[in-house]
């Protein structure tokens, strides 16, 4: 890559770059450079349908492997498989149109035909939106923990959640985890090797040390550990027995604790 010029008007801990710059945020690098306007490409999917399932060869004018990014936030991990992996398809989707707004800006910036971006939340997207063994890859980094006990039925790593992202793998397809929650951590290492031939992935990631994640790197610039996990499909569990799994497995009810409510709320300050 280039040498990166960080001049620029700062906002939110972002780098605001003209073209042909590339970003920065806490002082790491977004993936990709900026390209003239003209080269710019159109990643944002307004509206999905009333139903499903999406005909991801439609979506993207071709036929490829498809890897699914859950609670993208801002897009930085998106970007980094989309420019490693041109020869993949990338469709991600988060719950708050903000962030998405973030994303697909600089998907279409960084001129990402690979690449589509969408408004919704997971639950809904996997079950309406995505067929059985369609996708390649799922990636789930740091799904909110919901500190507050009230709250914890919205927790999105549910034994029916771990049902359907097996379904929609095909086999030997790659789950992706990631979270600095050591208590929902626990939790997920309990549940995901019902579904997955689960491994934990020691260490930062090869591809971005630094952090995938815009919450990656806050957390380890405060010294938090991150935990990180990679399941492979499990060939020998079939969709009657996934759902069987799923209505008799235990709820994600722990009690959340630590210091990561301040970390929600840095991480909220800005996409």
């Amino acid at each position: 890559m280039a040498a990166i010029r960080a001049h620029g008007r700062a906002r939110g801990g972002a780098m605001q770059a003209d073209d042909n710059e590339v970003e920065q945020e806490f002082g790491v690098p977004i993936p990709g450079r900026i390209l003239p306007q003209e080269e710019w490409a159109r990643t944002a999917v307004k509206r999905l349908p009333e139903t499903g399932p999406l005909d991801f060869a439609a979506v993207f004018g071709r036929e490829a492997p498809l890897v699914l990014d859950l609670g993208c936030g801002n897009g930085r991990s998106t970007l980094i498989s989309a420019l490693a992996r041109p020869e993949v398809d990338h469709f991600a989707i988060d719950v708050l149109p903000v962030v998405i707004r973030y994303a697909t800006r600089r998907g279409n910036q960084r001129g990402l035909s690979n690449v589509r971006f969408a408004v919704k939340d997971a639950e809904t997207f996997l079950d309406r939106y995505v067929g059985d063994d369609a996708v390649e890859e799922v990636h789930l980094y740091h799904p909110q923990p919901y500190h507050d006990a009230r709250q914890a039925h919205r927790r999105l790593v549910t034994p029916r959640f771990a049902a359907d992202v097996h379904r929609v793998l095909k086999p030997g397809g790659l789950f992706v985890l990631q979270t600095d929650n050591p208590d929902y951590w626990a939790y997920m290492t309990r549940l995901v090797p019902h579904f997955f031939d689960f491994q934990e992935h020691p260490g930062p990631w090869p591809d971005s040390p630094e952090g995938r994640t815009r919450r990656e790197i806050i957390a380890l610039q405060r010294g938090l550990k991150v935990f990180r996990g990679i399941g492979r499909r499990r060939g020998d569990i079939d969709r009657a027995r996934a759902l069987d799994l799923a209505r008799k497995l235990p709820s994600p009810t722990f009690r959340s604790r630590g210091p990561w409510c301040d970390l929600d709320r840095i991480e909220a300050m800005s996409p």
